[in-house]
């Protein structure tokens, strides 16, 4: 449909004709520099053949002098087009890529336009409260987990106690290691032989009252 209009084959073609352009002048360019060099060569030879016929035959030198001016005037027109041939090849390159910058430009403009056709600042502002707002909650619950005790409180008391029995503990296997022993176990400490004759003689009162109890116990039965 594009084509019967034109539309779709005149925009390609007004595209393509800065670099058909280029390439057109870069062609005839080429060309020009390769007649640049011909003509210098020309000009070397006839140099060469002046000076070579220049004591032997003058008409012969002035005739290549005659033919090398004219080789000067047509390298000078030939140097003058080639420097406006580069001339237009820079101006359609810069023109070119000002026109490419500036489609550039223009789409991004509506890429941008496009995405924030549906946005807005109050849209902005409530994303980002929203964002705060879960953000806060994020930091409350971790605070929550990491503040939760995982273990039941720990008995002081008890503690302190344990702690008291490890002292003693200790300060007891010092002592044994020094050879000094406290007072409330050097009792338990004495010999077995006199600690036993100790309580044996402090059984023997004990068993003879209860010896003089039952004989008097018998003695009333009798009696009765």
């Amino acid at each position: 449909m594009w084509g019967w209009f034109g539309g779709g084959t005149g925009a390609q073609k007004r595209k393509d004709a800065p670099k058909k352009a280029i390439l057109d002048l870069r062609q005839q360019l080429d060309m020009l520099q390769k007649r640049e060099r011909h003509l210098e060569n020309q000009m070397s030879k006839q140099d060469d053949i002046a000076r070579e016929n220049i004591s032997s035959n003058k008409t012969a030198a002035r005739n290549a002098l005659k033919r090398k001016k004219q080789l000067e005037h047509s390298l000078e027109q030939t140097t003058s087009t080639i420097s406006m041939l580069e001339q237009q090849i820079y101006s359609i390159e810069s023109a070119n890529i000002n026109q490419e910058t500036l489609l550039a430009m223009k789409n991004a403009g509506a890429a941008m336009k496009q995405i924030h056709g549906k946005m807005n600042m109050d849209e902005v502002d409530k994303t980002m409260e929203q964002l705060r707002e879960q953000h806060e909650l994020s930091e409350e619950i971790g605070t929550a987990i990491t503040s939760m005790p995982m273990t039941d409180p720990i008995d002081e008391d008890e503690l302190e106690s344990q702690l008291a029995a490890l002292e003693q503990e200790n300060l007891d296997e010092k002592m044994l290691k020094t050879g000094t022993v406290p007072v409330a176990d050097s009792l338990n400490r004495l010999p077995a032989g006199p600690n036993g004759e100790l309580k044996r003689a402090s059984k023997a009162p004990v068993e003879e009252e209860d010896e003089e109890a039952e004989l008097a116990k018998l003695q009333a039965e009798m009696a009765m």
